[in-house]
């Protein structure tokens, strides 16, 4: 934030220096912290990461967000257990965290390969095939376990595919990230004003789009999230709509002993309207069930701090299926 803001007596020249230096601060920072990380090992990094994140995200006002989001989710769910679900949503994003300094190495599956590493790969097929079948395609997934693997996975195999992601709010993170990501994914897509051109784009070149869909979206479709109505981003659909290409999921679940598994769906069979065209709205609602089946499973993995159910009482008479 620039400090004149804060007081009228700073001129803006000197606003914007001590706002560069600051910023140049937390970039070292950032550095320091993810060298550190790289010094402690994959393994190491990652349970400091997970122990530091359980103990103090509790205390954060986001902990009140997650249970408050967790008791609407599962009425049914005893206290004791929506304890530990939490805790381990915690434990999650801290070990997601303290394992992007390592993404570089973090995914070691070798295709064919008898040998088992940090991560297997359920549906490699379906990769293989997206990859060969010379159309383009669309991918979504959601903020469950590390979700960055399924993009260094892509890349890995020579899927030609393009990740769109929110940068974090801090600049100086979303730099760090941003090294991070770029040395160990294909194509990345920042979500922003004009994006969508550029991911249209990206299918009309026969690539494929990857994109977590299950956060709140202001001008998104209705659909129906855990008994609650959501609004979801609707772009993926109105692709799938325009170039009627195939849309696969794919999830990561963390497993025990520092592992991951990566999951790729078959294509989906979704809905379309009278004029044989998918349908949006429908679309997203049999994205968004998938996405939904997938906590259902394992919901200590999933983000559960995000304030995804943010409806305002005028979409309530709106259908969703």
């Amino acid at each position: 934030m620039p400090l004149r803001k804060h007081s009228r007596f700073i001129p803006a020249w000197l606003d914007a220096v001590l706002e560069g230096l600051a910023e140049a601060v937390m970039v070292g920072l950032v550095r320091a912290v993810f060298a550190l990380a790289r010094a402690l090992g994959p393994d190491r990094s990652s349970d400091i990461g997970g122990a530091i994140a359980r103990r103090l995200g509790p205390l954060l006002p986001s902990h009140r967000t997650a249970r408050a989001n967790l008791k609407a989710a599962f009425p049914e769910m005893d206290r004791e257990r929506i304890r530990e679900i939490l805790l381990g949503a915690w434990e999650n994003l801290g070990r997601t965290g303290a394992e992007y300094a390592h993404l570089s190495v973090l995914f070691d599956y070798e295709y064919g390969s008898d040998q088992v590493g940090r991560v297997e790969v359920e549906g490699i097929e379906h990769f293989i095939a997206l990859r060969d079948d010379g159309r383009p395609g669309i991918i979504f997934s959601a903020h469950l376990a590390n979700w960055e693997l399924p993009a260094i996975c892509a890349a890995r195999y020579g899927l030609e595919a393009t990740a769109v992601f929110r940068a974090p709010n801090v600049r100086a993170v979303a730099r760090a990230v941003h090294e991070v990501r770029s040395q160990t994914m294909g194509g990345l897509e920042a979500a922003r004003q004009g994006a969508a051109f550029a991911m249209q784009g990206v299918l009309e070149r026969g690539g494929h789009l990857g994109m977590l869909i299950d956060q709140h979206f202001t001008r998104g479709v209705l659909v129906d999230f855990f008994g609650r109505p959501a609004l979801t981003n609707p772009i993926l659909a109105k692709f799938a709509r325009a170039f009627d290409c195939p849309v696969h999921g794919v999830r990561v679940v963390r497993l025990p002993g520092h592992r991951f598994r990566i999951e790729l769906t078959p294509p989906l069979d979704l809905p379309r309207d009278e004029k044989g065209l998918i349908d949006v709205q429908g679309a997203m609602q049999a994205m968004t069930r998938v996405v939904e089946g997938w906590i259902r499973e394992h919901p200590e993995q999933w983000l559960w701090m995000h304030r995804r159910w943010r409806v305002h009482a005028s979409h309530t008479s709106l259908k969703a299926t």
